[in-house]
């Protein structure tokens, strides 16, 4: 914003060089002689202007300056554009980091809800295990096991609280609030989120819409107008102006109105003059191979957006599917323990697959939102 606002005020100050240009000014002057003197015969000298005053007001206007002022002026609107460009791609910056930074907290949050879901699971097998125990049909290493992964679990989850306390942490000083007044919540149920393939924008037709182009073409324009100055630095220059005048030289006031014309050729500054022409406009020429060169790496990031994106979006229903089969593995293993067919072992690690897979939902979930804001800015949405 303030960016903006200079770039408005240095548009506001190139304005002024349309108008007049006023100027006072005063000196006075004292010498040990004249300044003029002069033989009026043998003997006889005459000597003037030993002290004085002089002083006035006076205006300048500029009819032509080689478009220096016009470009000038024109080079400052570009300014304006670029800041606000720049202050667009600043904004789409820290909305993405915004949103980076709620599905962290966010897929932290639903992790520690499976391993609230896992403990549950987890004292479940361990009265299994304790009633296995008492009726003689198992041995103490079954209950054992799952004790020690309750450790594990209870281990875990002091991770993810300290870094969903860390990632909250972030979300709220990024966002402008106080730490401990802001949480986080999605509708992360196990569903699929709406297809992208509703978003899916042309690489040419969107690249008219991204900032990034729009800030190149806007330097090809800023090189052009300063070629044109170049030029300009090498053409006449005409001003007229006037103003009100006083003196005071020999001993008597002397006020008087003056009124002038000027021009102003520069000769001897065609020599650097050429070679600077030259160089803004090989500038220019760079100016539009950059806009040509980076269109196309613009329109490849939009599709490797794209792909991303998509991506994403597929791991989502591969661990959907995951979470089922996880789930149903669960049971089938519960149901073996409990028939004396499977092993405590075959139990924790059926457990362990299924907290895999509820893990890689969310990831994959908070992932796909990422990717998703990700390519609406690739596209200028």
């Amino acid at each position: 914003d303030n960016d903006l606002e200079a770039a408005r005020q240095a548009k506001k100050q190139a304005f002024t060089k349309y108008f007049p240009t006023a100027s006072a000014s005063g000196v006075g002057f004292m010498a040990d002689k004249g300044l003029l003197e002069m033989s009026l015969g043998p003997g006889t000298e005459m000597s003037m202007l030993k002290n004085g005053v002089m002083g006035g007001v006076s205006a300048q206007m500029p009819l032509f300056t080689g478009g220096r002022i016009l470009n000038a002026n024109r080079l400052a609107d570009v300014g304006v554009e670029t800041s606000r460009l720049q202050r667009r791609m600043s904004h789409d910056e820290v909305v993405l980091t915004a949103e980076t930074y709620f599905w962290q907290a966010v897929m932290l949050k639903e992790k520690l809800k499976t391993v609230a879901a896992v403990e549950r699971q987890l004292d479940k097998f361990a009265k299994d295990a304790d009633a296995a125990v008492a009726a003689g049909v198992s041995d103490r290493n079954d209950l054992l096991q799952v004790n020690l992964r309750k450790n594990e679990t209870r281990s875990n989850r002091i991770t993810l609280e300290n870094a969903l306390l860390t990632a909250k942490l972030l979300l709220a000083q990024y966002t402008g609030h106080a730490g401990d007044s802001i949480d986080v919540s999605a509708d992360m149920s196990g569903g699929l989120p709406p297809s992208p393939l509703q978003l899916y924008t042309d690489p040419s037709a969107a690249l008219p819409q991204t900032a990034e182009y729009a800030m190149m073409t806007q330097n090809v324009k800023a090189n052009r107008l300063k070629y044109k100055m170049a030029v300009g630095q090498n053409l006449p220059t005409v001003a007229i102006g006037g103003g009100y005048m006083w003196d005071n030289l020999m001993d008597k006031s002397h006020p008087f109105w003056i009124g002038f014309a000027t021009v102003s050729i520069p000769l001897s500054g065609w020599w650097g003059g050429s070679h600077e022409m030259k160089k803004q406009r090989l500038a220019v020429r760079n100016a539009e191979n950059t806009l040509r060169d980076n269109s196309q790496l613009l329109m490849i990031n939009m599709e490797n957006k794209w792909n991303d994106m998509n991506d994403a979006y597929r791991k989502i229903g591969i661990a959907m599917e995951s979470i089922a089969q996880a789930e149903e593995n669960l049971r089938l293993h519960d149901d073996y323990y409990r028939a004396g067919t499977a092993t405590m072992s075959d139990l924790l690690e059926a457990q362990t697959l299924y907290q895999n897979s509820r893990s890689a939902y969310v990831e994959a979930y908070a992932e796909y939102q990422i990717k998703k804001r990700e390519y609406l800015q690739a596209v200028g949405q």
